[in-house]
């Protein structure tokens, strides 16, 4: 099966005062019908820059996009004029945002927002488009759709908002969803409705989705494939099973240390005076990045190698790939 996204050398850069930051150097990756991939990292690594670059949202200027491609169903996103980015987006491609109350329009109804969607991409009638705004809305399980469909953003909870966006996301059953930390301003058990909500909608719709979290246990739970990455490249890509069991890259390795973990390997309680393993050092600025590997200044491995060339992103074994000559 050809895959229903395929991202190749995407290379984001934003011209700035204190000269060229490139947020995302060549990426690459593929999704297919119904899988879910997950980019991880932490905040600056160049995930949102990496989502926005594929929905062609970069402001530019400052920001470019130097180079690659961005192919849904083969059509190549980066070769649209904006009139015909405007039907893909919504249309081909949606996005949900992580802040759903800045992404909303706060003078507009849920309904009308939805609506207006339906209309512009599948060229509905106002009557039908606002049927579909209750019929989606009913999809994503928010009670009393008819009367929420009348409301505005202010007049919902977090939950409530996340829910609306996902259903104006998938309003024209989008070949693919890119979901950019849905989950980050919500609490626990509203975060697990939401996942499982878009797991749902995903099998019925058949979505490629492209989840952007730094939760390592979202990730666990929803993905079948990851791209890990730092300072705005990929540094590591393998299957859900491989980036768990057998983490190549330092960087995930340190990510993995550093989730907390109620007790021991063998069961006990942790000692209190137990130290969280943590990660040294922070992500270096985007305008001025080490010589060699990005991570080696973090990293407790590097060697002269590592301080004077930059590792090439290969395979290592099986679907497992990294750039890192330690891996």
């Amino acid at each position: 099966m050809a895959p229903v996204l395929e991202v190749s050398g995407l290379s984001t850069v934003f011209h700035t005062r204190r000269g060229l930051v490139r947020a995302v150097q060549d990426v690459s990756f593929s999704v297919n019908a119904g899988e879910t991939l997950a980019i991880v990292g932490e905040s600056g690594c160049g995930k949102t820059i990496t989502a926005l670059s594929l929905m062609r949202l970069i402001p530019m200027p400052p920001g470019q996009i130097t180079s690659g491609s961005v192919k849904v169903d083969g059509t190549d996103l980066l070769q649209l004029d904006e009139r015909e980015m405007r039907k893909m987006r919504g249309g081909k491609i949606a996005m949900i945002f992580q802040e759903p109350m800045t992404a909303l329009n706060p003078l507009l109804t849920i309904g009308r927002q939805i609506a207006e969607m339906v209309m512009l991409h599948d060229n509905a009638s106002r009557a039908v488009a606002k049927t579909r705004a209750v019929e989606m809305l009913h999809h994503v399980r928010i009670p009393e759709p008819e009367r929420r469909a009348r409301e505005y953003p202010h007049q919902m909870s977090g939950g409530m908002r996340q829910r609306a966006m996902i259903a104006m996301a998938l309003a024209c059953k989008p070949k693919v969803l890119v979901a950019d930390e849905p989950t980050t301003a919500l609490d626990v058990t509203i975060q697990a409705q939401i996942l499982d909500l878009i797991g749902d909608l995903q099998k019925e719709f058949g979505t490629a989705v492209v989840l952007i979290t730094h939760d390592l246990g979202v990730v666990a739970e929803t993905a079948q494939r990851v791209v890990v990455m730092y300072a705005g490249r990929k540094v590591e890509e393998a299957p859900i099973k491989e980036i768990f069991a057998r983490p190549s890259h330092p960087y995930l390795r340190g990510l993995l240390n550093s989730i907390p973990r109620v007790g021991s390997a063998r069961g006990l309680d942790v000692s209190p005076d137990e130290r969280l393993q943590e990660i040294s050092g922070i992500v270096p600025p985007l305008n001025d990045l080490p010589v060699g590997c990005a991570f080696n200044p973090r990293c407790s491995l590097a060697n002269d190698q590592c301080r004077a060339e930059r590792p090439a992103f290969e395979l290592k074994h099986g679907d497992h790939y990294a750039a890192c000559f330690q891996a």
